[in-house]
Formats: C-alpha cells, sequence, structure tokens
C-alpha cells in the first residue's frame, strides 16, 4: 500500500512536469514544484483514513483521533492548492497590467480583489471547515445561532466587530471604494493605500508615517478617494496681490511657466479672479498633472515661478496697507 502511494505521487509529479514543460498550459515549473506539496499532504490524509492501516499497525485505539487528523489534513491541503492556483491565476493576469504605470486603474482593481480573496479563502473555507469538523464545535456554533440565552448574546455581540470587518472587508473587494496604491485623505492625512487585508487598511502617508484603519471605517465614513477613477488631477495655486496688476501678464506668464517643466500634463492651465478684498484681489491659477505626487511638486512650482515674476516685472502689484494722511488747517492754526 505504502508502494502504491509511492508509486501514484510519482505518476502525478510526472504528468504535472510534463505539463509544465508545454508552454501551451498555464503551469511552469516552479508552480508544479507548489502544487505537488499539498498534492502529497492529501495522499497521505487518504492513507490515514483507511481503517485497515489502523488494524495491521495496532491503532485501533486512536482510530478517531487519527480520522480527525486525516480530515483536518485534507482540508489544509486543498485549501493550500486553492491559494496556490489563485495566486497562479493572480500572476499570469496581472502580468498583462502595469501596477507601476501612472494610468493603472484596471491592474490596481484586478491586484485588490485578488489579495482579499486570499485571505478569505485562509480565513473562511480553510479555518471554518476545519473547526466545524469536529462535534462539539459545531454544537456551539449551531446553539450560538439557535438559542436566545444570554451566553449567546455575550459571543455574538463579543464577535460583533470582527464580523463587521470582515464583511466590510469583503465589501471592498467587490465593490472597491478604496484600491491599492490610490491616493487618499482619511482623518486629514494625505497618503497611499499600501495593503488592504480583511480587518485593516494601512495608508502610507506623505512623511513615511503608517496610518492603521478599520476596513469597516471605509464602508461607515466618508473619505477622499483622489484616484477612484483615474490618476490626474486638477490643482490650484492662489496669489493675492494689489488691485494694479496685469491679468493678462500673468495669464502669458503660467503658459510660458508650464511650457519649461515636464511636470504640467499639457491639458489644463487658467488663471481667474475669484475674489475682490477691501485690501486686495484674489487669483487662482489651475493647472492640472498626471498624479497627486505630480500635482504637489507643479503646485510648488508655478507658486514660486509667479511671485518672482510679479517681483521683478509689478512691484507695485504686491499687497501693501496704505495709510493716508489729511492735513487739517483748523486744528494746524489751534495748534
Amino acid at each position: 500500500a505504502i508502494l502504491a502511494l509511492l508509486l501514484l505521487q510519482l505518476i502525478t509529479v510526472k504528468l504535472l512536469r510534463r505539463l509544465g514543460k508545454n508552454p501551451k498550459y498555464l503551469l511552469d515549473k516552479e508552480d508544479i514544484k507548489n502544487i505537488t506539496k499539498p498534492i502529497f499532504i492529501i495522499f497521505i490524509a487518504i492513507a490515514i483514513r483507511v481503517k485497515t492501516f489502523h488494524s495491521l499497525l495496532g491503532f485501533e485505539e486512536i482510530t478517531y483521533a487519527l480520522s480527525k487528523i486525516s480530515t483536518i489534513s485534507i482540508i489544509f491541503a486543498f485549501t493550500w492548492l486553492l491559494i496556490i492556483g489563485l495566486k497562479i491565476t493572480k500572476r499570469k493576469i496581472i502580468k498583462n497590467y502595469d501596477v507601476n504605470s501612472v494610468d493603472n486603474y484596471r491592474a490596481r482593481k484586478v491586484y485588490t480583489q485578488f489579495n482579499i480573496l486570499e485571505r478569505i479563502i485562509i480565513i473562511i473555507i480553510g479555518v471554518s471547515i476545519v473547526l466545524m469538523s469536529f462535534e462539539s464545535i459545531r454544537e456551539i456554533g449551531v446553539s450560538i445561532f439557535a438559542s436566545a440565552g444570554v451566553a449567546g448574546i455575550i459571543v455574538g455581540l463579543s464577535a460583533q466587530k470582527m464580523i463587521a470587518s470582515i464583511l466590510a472587508g469583503i465589501q471592498i473587494a467587490i465593490a472597491q471604494p478604496i484600491k491599492i496604491d490610490d491616493v487618499v485623505i482619511v482623518e486629514g492625512e494625505w497618503g497611499r493605500i499600501e495593503e488592504i487585508t480583511l480587518t485593516y487598511v494601512v495608508l502610507n502617508i506623505w512623511d513615511k508615517r503608517r496610518l492603521i484603519v478599520p476596513t469597516s471605517y471605509f464602508i461607515e465614513k466618508p473619505f477622499q478617494n483622489w484616484t477612484k477613477k483615474s490618476a490626474d488631477l486638477l490643482g490650484t495655486v492662489y496669489l493675492y496681490t494689489d488691485y494694479r496688476v496685469s491679468f493678462d501678464a500673468l495669464r502669458k506668464e503660467l503658459e510660458r511657466i508650464l511650457t519649461t517643466t515636464d511636470l504640467w500634463d499639457g491639458l489644463n492651465q487658467n488663471i481667474q479672479v475669484t475674489d475682490s478684498k477691501p485690501t486686495c484681489v484674489e487669483i487662482r491659477a489651475m493647472v492640472s498633472a498626471k498624479d497627486a505626487s505630480t500635482l504637489w511638486d507643479l503646485r510648488v512650482f508655478v507658486r514660486e515661478k509667479l511671485i518672482i515674476f510679479l517681483q521683478k516685472n509689478y512691484p507695485e502689484s504686491i499687497v501693501r496697507t496704505r495709510v493716508q494722511m489729511e492735513n487739517n488747517t483748523t486744528e494746524s492754526n489751534n495748534s
């Protein structure tokens, strides 16, 4: 029987390796190597389950324990196979998408779904089936759902937040309000989505800090997503000048500044007077860039160059406070 088991494993490995050598199949040599490990565990688990071996080897007293070990091993091996298959599929699909490109919306969408699906398979399918294979745990699970007793309520309330986080993770995988590498503003912090799990999300903030947020946050609370559909953005630069500034000269200078830098995507640019106040006028320069990081650099660059332009060519347009002195003749004579 042991020889037959080894022979069956050898034949399976040979067949898989032959498939791996053929370029028309999805599997390669490394994938075959990974797949053969859980398959071997399945064969061993099946052999352990055969009661004839228990009698021959004198293991009748621990037959129940061996059966449970066999069941858990089979579930573990099949879950392992599912995860390997999912990773192979993910690698083959993502190979057609460039996550590092500027317009990587589709790539980030697919990558996020596969990452969360891996965790769903491990936590929900694998662990749940293993636990439910034990009669006592299955009875506890049934009693929690069927009983309205105090113990059931306490357990249910204790697990409420964890279950809500897991369900939120599944909802994020399907609806995708956020994706890997999305630019978001959460709790007043600007950063990129670095990692998404079933229970929490890691936000890489611009100054290299990490903000850990529960997945349920992105379902229950409002937040800003700057790359939900595309990465390109519009940005503004505000200037406050004197009323004597030349708006046409500013428009020409903005156009000249943008043509000298690669930060601008060449799509949108404009200058508008958005407000007039007693002491100054508010001028808004609007520019566009391919992504959030580039837009920030572009706004800083444009603001600096426009201020230098005003300093050199229109120094009188810089905001200043005026004080007008009136000469009162009557008061002068009295003094």
